[in-house]
């Protein structure tokens, strides 16, 4: 089963820019109430996606570089990263119907990217 990846500054790069995978990175922190609505999601469709996404969470209070280098501005911030490049950034919690159907079609995107086509 995989779980949600913590992701710290150092690791970034190699775990979210050089994953083979597609990757929804989420920019949060332990006091941000609608970040803890959103993070049941993510650790189920982390399970579910298991080998075709991977999820990766950051801490900004404790990792705030890579916040700052994406500008992001407030949290939660999703950013989808295919092949090292930031394809959606999804700011704010959304219900789980939406962010699957983000998620989705993101996938879609990401496999088209990865194939060339």
């Amino acid at each position: 089963m995989q779980e949600p990846v913590h992701v710290s500054d150092e690791s970034f790069e190699k775990v979210v820019l050089k994953s083979s995978i597609p990757v929804v990175v989420d920019f949060w922190a332990p006091w941000c109430g609608p970040c803890k609505m959103i993070a049941p999601a993510l650790e189920k469709f982390a399970k579910e996606y298991s080998g075709k996404l991977l999820i990766a969470k950051v801490n900004t209070d404790e990792h705030p570089r890579w916040a700052t280098q994406f500008n992001v501005q407030g949290i939660p911030t999703m950013l989808f990263v295919a092949n090292g490049k930031v394809v959606h950034r999804q700011t704010g919690a959304l219900p789980e119907g939406m962010l699957r159907d983000i998620v989705e079609q993101f996938l879609e995107v990401a496999g088209q990217a990865q194939t060339g086509a």
